[in-house]
């Protein structure tokens, strides 16, 4: 098929682009993002104005932009991963030169926690043949909201990039950790990774923004500050002998990438004790769950002491996540085909 793709070329979007591409569709990028520049304001500041007015003033630009990267072309698939900056014309527009648009989005648009980011995409929002999202919440949401059609996924891994890889002496003398957070620092993450330590748990955290919580002097030692990329995102997950995953409660996530990420890559998942998690994957064989810190500490300072036994559950999970079918290549073609099918 012939598909226009719509959303940022950085992060686990360009993982959806290459699972396109590797199911062998003719796959047109478009960044919208790149239609936001205006001349002498710098971009952090346009960053900040769209986070927090969703683009006022901003988004006719953007709107000239896509259409102008489109030109002529007509497509079987517009596909809109997040749509943060496309409003109601612009989706109008899609929908002249493509027999579905279909919208992706990983965030939570119907909750207060990204201020104003969301205000062009819940006008467009009726707009879309198909909405897709990982949160029953969401769902419901959209639904209210005025979507056509919802549709229900899971999050993904992607079947190139996160796979059990070999670390080299030098990768291992950089990434290798008994236990491993890897990711950004918000509020509620300060405090659990200051008890996990002060209870003796030998933890190292890698990801943007540490330097900014309340905890960060208790913490620094245990920090790899900025943001891991490619191989070396994989490589600190393999180089860990427990991996914990946390959820945004702001976002009323049950599951996130990591919850597919982690077990894909061969290492063992540590997380919160959901219902989504509970669903994916045996606690105690396949992953290991908790409710509460003090028990994710007492699980990691356990399992710690049996090597074996965290080979076993890591070799589960990563069973368990291929069984589930949870990758890129899957979530894309649902996606699609529902919207194609409706």
């Amino acid at each position: 098929m012939k598909i226009l793709y719509l959303g940022p070329t950085e992060g686990t979007a360009i993982q959806r682009i290459m699972a396109l591409r590797r199911l062998g569709h003719d796959v047109t990028v478009v960044d919208p993002h790149l239609g936001r520049s205006v001349p002498l304001i710098p971009e952090r500041l346009i960053d900040a104005w769209c986070f927090r007015t969703g683009a006022i003033g901003i988004e006719w630009l953007v709107a000239r932009y896509v259409a102008k990267q489109i030109g002529n072309a007509t497509f079987d698939v517009a596909f809109v991963d997040h749509g943060d900056l496309l409003n109601a014309s612009c989706i109008a527009h899609l929908k002249t030169i493509a027999k579905v648009v279909v919208n992706y989005n990983q965030d939570n648009p119907y909750v207060p926690r990204d201020k104003g980011r969301w205000r062009v995409f819940l006008t467009a929002l009726p707009l879309y043949d198909l909405i897709a999202t990982h949160r029953v919440t969401s769902a419901n949401s959209a639904a209210r909201a005025g979507a056509k059609r919802v549709l229900l996924t899971r999050e993904a891994a992607d079947e190139a990039v996160h796979r059990p890889i070999e670390l080299s002496s030098e990768d291992l003398a950089r990434f290798s950790s008994k236990v491993a957070f890897v990711g950004t620092w918000m509020p509620e993450r300060g405090p659990i990774m200051l008890r996990l330590i002060e209870r003796g748990v030998p933890l190292r955290i890698y990801g943007p923004r540490w330097q900014k919580a309340p905890e960060y002097e208790q913490l620094r030692s245990h920090v790899v500050l900025g943001e891991l990329k490619g191989d070396d995102y994989v490589k600190a997950i393999r180089g860990a002998s427990i991996a914990i995953g946390l959820l945004s409660k702001g976002n009323e996530d049950l599951h996130t990438t990591r919850s597919f990420e982690i077990p894909a890559i061969g290492t063992l998942f540590c997380a919160e004790r959901t219902s989504d998690h509970l669903e994916m994957y045996k606690d105690g064989e396949e992953a290991v769950f908790f409710d509460t810190v003090d028990e994710c500490a007492d699980l990691c300072l356990s399992l710690l002491k049996h090597p074996d036994r965290i080979k076993e559950i890591a070799d589960a999970g990563l069973k368990r996540v291929h069984k589930n079918g949870d990758f890129n290549e899957k979530l894309v073609m649902k996606i699609i085909n529902g919207a194609l099918k409706g």
